[in-house]
């Protein structure tokens, strides 16, 4: 196959709804905004060695591709709209992209995507997503609007990822079962959307935790000029995080829990009296909505552990140009 029947065969598809005007097939897409709406536009890559091991499963890694992205339009309560997709492949093997398109497009159609345009050419093997959203004008969730009093949440569990991570890395050594859950999180993470949504007009400052929940939350500390407390005890974890703090590992727990990153979990922060609309919305999309600590007006972050006292060294959270 050359460049444009790889794209014929595997990544054209007729527009879903009236809101595409032109997509894939020419030098650029029209599409349509909504009357009304600002437009979210968000991207990522992911790079073969530092994103994803060689030889991940095609399926998952097409669904992985779009799901960081959505992440990003989840924890901006936008809703998602278009994509566009570019990659370098080492070469055009059919059943890999069968795959691989599989997997993207079927979480595409899940959220109402249209993949609208994108490039693709010979290297080594990395894809980059642009993502593009919508949200009402002066709705949208930010990372700069954390006030002083605000509770601090987080969806779902923190650390199975990362767990995965150390054990594809000789770093821990979790049975069979607990790592096939782990893989699962890391290699099929659920863009919390519906999330996002709900939280319009209700939460102060959000963001997706991608890179770690002390780095992630440090940039709504950042944006927003404020600290914050967390509640080492709070955070929620799976089973397997748990046991390693029951263990002898409890520094690999820490690490897995406060820095690990990939969750793709959301943390926002909320005024302490919507806390019973929270809950409401944690019943509602049957999504656990932890609180685990506050906004408070000095700068920095303290986590205390279980006893009250503050960690006097955090975790390191993921860093893009750090070695391997």
């Amino acid at each position: 196959m050359n460049e444009f029947e790889l794209i014929a065969r595997y990544f054209t598809r007729p527009p879903r709804s009236r809101s595409v005007a032109l997509g894939v097939g020419d030098d650029a897409a029209l599409v349509v905004p909504t009357p009304g709406s600002e437009v979210a536009i968000s991207v990522d890559m992911l790079v073969e060695g530092r994103h994803f091991v060689a030889g991940a499963d095609p399926e998952s890694l097409g669904h992985k591709t779009l799901a960081v992205n959505l992440s990003d339009l989840a924890a901006m309560g936008a809703t998602p709209r278009w994509a566009l997709l570019a990659g370098a492949l080492p070469e055009a093997d059919p059943a890999w992209l069968a795959a691989f398109a599989k997997g993207f497009l079927a979480l595409a159609d899940a959220n109402g995507v249209d993949l609208v345009g994108g490039d693709t050419t010979r290297g080594p093997r990395n894809f980059c997503v642009t993502i593009v959203g919508e949200v009402p004008a002066g709705a949208a969730l930010t990372r700069g609007h954390a006030k002083s009093g605000d509770d601090i949440w987080v969806s779902g569990t923190l650390g199975d990822a990362a767990l995965a991570v150390a054990a594809l890395g000789g770093r821990a050594t979790p049975d069979a079962h607990v790592l096939a859950a782990c893989r699962e999180r890391l290699d099929r993470p659920q863009p919390r959307i519906a999330l996002g949504l709900a939280l319009r007009g209700i939460a102060d400052a959000a963001i997706d935790i991608s890179d770690g929940l002390v780095g992630d939350l440090g940039h709504v500390l950042q944006r927003s000029h404020v600290g914050a407390r967390i509640e080492l005890g709070a955070i929620p974890r799976s089973a397997a995080i748990a046991a390693l703090f029951a263990g002898t590992e409890r520094a690999l727990a820490l690490q897995c829990l406060l820095a690990g990153g990939d969750d793709y979990e959301l943390l926002f922060t909320a005024p302490r009296t919507a806390a019973q609309q929270i809950e409401a919305i944690a019943a509602v999309l049957q999504l656990p909505l932890t609180r685990i600590g506050s906004i408070v007006r000095e700068p920095g972050l303290a986590v205390v552990d279980e006893r009250g006292a503050r960690l006097a060294e955090l975790p390191r959270s993921y860093d893009h140009f750090a070695r391997p």
